[in-house]
């Protein structure tokens, strides 16, 4: 039975890669490979949800019933500087810093937590409707991801909702978002359970490419250790990528443009399939 689901599932991939290939016009986003710059250790057990570069140093947010965290990380080791655990009804999510402060979300209990930036003090917190999956901002606004195709934006002072942007490829809603970062006017985002990074205008919600990270991460055959964690260092022009109990973080540049065979393409072909038999 596993063996026909698996083939069932093969079949669907290329029927996705079939249509696209036919239909795509110039308006489909690219898929373009990463190139590793650089690789840094990075802790095997963070089951990373959140991060962001400051001041030469990793902030990251883990997940996991009893085992979430904030944490200050050294990009050189990968050593922990720095850790305020959640309560182990919590599980933490997205990461973002404003200002002084780090906020973080959790996943299902509608809770958002702030601390101290400089020593993870916690402050009064705050509270939001749905899941809580990524956390980033621009010089506006805080923007959070919750699994599904609609990015909230919100009031940094209030942290409640302003406005609400829905990302689309080639015309089809993008689901799963997951973990965000805004880069040099882009709002990049992993797509749960896929080697797939969206680069998302903002003004439009349109994906403009896609960075396929199928190279990083171990060989593994944890389903969980996907891709996940995006920073941005703006004053040096880095990328750096890493994923859920990865033992390694990369910093990264944009590769070649992505070839048909690419096994990457099936992913962005099933992203873009809702216009299938439509």
């Amino acid at each position: 039975m596993r063996r026909l689901i698996l083939i069932l599932l093969g079949v669907v991939a290329l029927a996705a890669a079939a249509w696209f290939l036919f239909f795509r016009g110039s308006g489909t986003p690219p898929v373009y490979a990463v190139t590793v710059v650089k690789t840094m250790p990075h802790d095997p057990d963070a089951f990373t949800q959140g991060l962001f570069y400051r001041d030469g140093h990793f902030y990251e947010s883990t997940g996991g019933e009893g085992t979430s965290n904030l944490r200050k990380v050294d990009p050189a080791t990968g050593k922990v500087l720095q850790q305020q655990d959640l309560s182990p009804a919590y599980f933490g999510e997205g990461i973002v810093d404003w200002g002084d402060r780090v906020h973080q979300v959790t996943w299902k209990n509608q809770q958002g937590f702030t601390y101290t930036i400089k020593d993870f003090t916690p402050q009064p917190g705050f509270s939001y409707e749905g899941e809580g999956w990524g956390l980033t901002r621009n010089d506006k606004n805080i923007i959070l991801s919750d699994g599904t195709p609609v990015l909230r934006f919100l009031d940094p002072a209030t942290m409640k909702e302003v406005s609400k942007l829905t990302v689309t490829a080639n015309g089809c809603p993008v689901e799963e978002l997951n973990e965000l970062e805004w880069v040099d006017g882009e709002i990049y985002a992993n797509i749960w359970q896929t080697k797939l990074i969206a680069r998302i205008d903002p003004a439009t919600g349109k994906v403009t490419s896609f960075l396929d990270v199928t190279g990083l991460g171990p060989q593994t055959s944890d389903p969980d250790a996907v891709p996940n964690g995006i920073a941005y260092d703006p004053a040096g022009k880095r990328l750096f990528l890493t994923g859920k109990r990865w033992p390694e973080l990369y910093e990264v540049r944009e590769g070649s443009r992505q070839p048909d065979s690419a096994p990457a393409m099936g992913q962005a072909a099933q992203i873009m399939a809702c216009k299938a038999g439509g």
